[in-house]
């Protein structure tokens, strides 16, 4: 009798899924991952985001760490001045690379906790660099830095800006307190004529110190009221009647002149390409002679350290005189007195204060 051995089947799958591969319930989907959860403009947003504050950041940084070496290593010696910072700005290329592969590292594990985090943290560094950097104990070093970067004529409008320190000092204490109090009577115009034509309220007073010392009047050569104004080119009144909203200018009026004296002075500082001692120049000088860009092109000259050897007769120091009472006003307005050059740390402080029309971002 034959024995039938009984073969047991494999057991049959079944057809249906039990979910997801992950072992969630079934029907539910596995959640996104962190960047999945921000679209393609949101993720371009964040990373031009974090771009900006690293930028900003290292920009600012960059200039101080320059700032600082040029001030430190400042000369014409080869091993002593030139190496050392040549030698200091590879160190600051090679930090900046270590920086930026450290960042790298960061930068992922910071995504893995939210997309937003790298944009973040990069912009808080830019606004700490900025703000470390803002206080006004580093503006000497951005001068360095100006120095460094601006060259021949940066050293040019530091000496310029050195006259101008100088004349103040020279000034005796009791009659420049005379002239801030006459001018009280005339600063609201002033100021309305400098806020018209986009000057500085302070650099418009300078100027009408040094033309009237606001004792407006008509003088020999022909000057009128309080900005002393002489020859003015007709589309220069037009320009001062229609910011005045007038009919007819009449100079007598203080408004009306400062409002023609600032007309005057923005049209010849645009002319000199904004060059502030210049401009300055060009409108004391007038169109008398052609004018001073017609003067410059005789003589070749380019700027106002090179035109200062070939004056004669023309008013050399009228710019110095306008910047040290703009720079008087601009003390008076900030401090509320006017300071004694020579005394204490008050050089540094008004140094700090900026001359009116000169100063620079920082």
């Amino acid at each position: 009798m034959n024995s039938q051995k009984s073969v047991s089947k494999p057991p049959v799958k079944s057809s249906k899924r039990s979910g997801p591969s992950s072992g969630g319930p079934r029907g539910k989907k596995p959640k996104p991952g962190r960047l999945e959860r921000w679209g393609l403009k949101q993720n371009f947003f964040l990373l031009g985001l974090e771009c900006l504050g690293l930028l900003s950041g290292a920009a600012l940084t960059t200039m101080l760490a320059l700032g600082y070496a040029a001030n430190r290593f400042g000369g014409s010696s080869f091993f002593s001045n030139l190496l050392p910072f040549a030698v200091g700005v590879v160190c600051l290329i090679v930090a900046t690379a270590v920086l930026l592969i450290l960042w790298g590292k960061l930068r992922l594990g910071l995504l893995r906790i939210a997309a937003p985090l790298p944009a973040s943290l990069a912009v808080a560094l830019g606004l700490a660099a900025a703000w470390y950097i803002a206080d006004d104990g580093y503006a000497p070093v951005f001068t360095d830095f100006r120095g460094l970067v601006g060259g021949k004529q940066q050293a040019a409008k530091n000496t310029l800006a050195h006259q101008v320190y100088a004349a103040y000092r020279r000034y005796d204490a009791g009659n420049l307190q005379k002239m801030i109090d006459r001018s009280q009577a005339y600063t609201a115009a002033v100021k309305e004529a400098a806020v018209s034509f986009d000057l500085d309220a302070d650099l418009l007073l300078g100027v009408a110190a040094t033309e009237s010392s606001f004792l407006p009047r008509d003088s020999f050569d022909g000057g009128h009221g309080l900005f002393q104004i002489t020859a003015v080119p007709k589309f220069l009144l037009d320009r001062a009647r229609k910011q005045l909203a007038v009919d007819k200018l009449s100079l007598v009026d203080p408004r009306h002149n400062a409002y023609v004296a600032a007309a005057t002075l923005k049209h010849y500082l645009a002319e000199m390409h904004n060059d502030l001692f210049l401009g300055l120049l060009a409108y004391n000088i007038g169109p008398r002679n052609g004018g001073l860009k017609f003067i410059m092109e005789q003589y070749g000259a380019t700027d106002f350290v090179t035109m200062q050897p070939y004056f004669q007769e023309l008013p050399r120091d009228y710019p110095i005189r306008v910047l040290s009472y703009s720079l008087a006003f601009r003390l008076w307005r900030q401090d509320g007195k006017l300071l004694a050059y020579q005394e204490g740390d008050n050089a540094e402080h008004i140094q700090r204060a900026g001359i009116p029309g000169l100063e620079t971002v920082f």
